[in-house]
């Protein structure tokens, strides 16, 4: 991996999932709703553990498509891919690597049983959706074109869909 996408990393999931929510716990662990969990049994922790599981996972493969398959450049919005990336999860699901980085961050707060870190992924959650909607999609709109606005039209932002998309063909060169 090259420093761009190793400093990509660093900074951007690495202050979503690490530094933030260590943040978080650090100064709510010693007050009432720092650690309060309405329920404590072992299925909060088998849920925990199937998101981080298929997290981590979505988080690894799109960095791997985006390696592979974008033609340079890193997941970073300073270092931008040169290839619109429309397979593996991209098919399914817009948003992959986030989605990767919101269910390992209610994996966190499962695990962890913390409210605050419940907040926190809500918050991270909403935040990206206006992002999203605000300025990174006109851009790859602006940026792609028609192949992108075609798989816009298809593919929704954050829940997939069940059956891959079809690309037919509009944009390629």
């Amino acid at each position: 991996m090259n420093r761009a996408f190793i400093k990509a990393i660093l900074i951007l999931p690495g202050t979503a999932l690490v530094y933030i929510p260590s943040l978080i716990v650090f100064f709510t662990r010693n007050t009432s709703y720092g650690t309060a969990f309405p329920v404590d049994s072992i299925i909060v922790w088998m849920a925990g553990l199937l998101f981080a599981t298929l997290g981590l996972c979505l988080m690894i493969w799109t960095m791997t498509l985006f390696r592979t398959k974008g033609g340079g450049g890193s997941p970073a919005p300073w270092d931008l891919i040169k290839n619109l990336i429309i397979e593996g999860p991209y098919c399914h699901v817009r948003n992959p690597m986030l989605t990767g980085v919101i269910l390992a961050l209610v994996a966190e707060a499962l695990l962890l049983q913390s409210l605050p870190l419940f907040v926190w992924a809500g918050l991270f959650f909403l935040l990206n959706t206006i992002y999203f909607m605000k300025w990174e999609e006109p851009e790859l709109e602006g940026r792609y074109g028609t192949a992108y606005t075609c798989y816009k039209k298809q593919v929704p932002r954050w829940l997939p869909r069940w059956a891959p998309y079809q690309n037919q063909g509009v944009g390629d060169d």
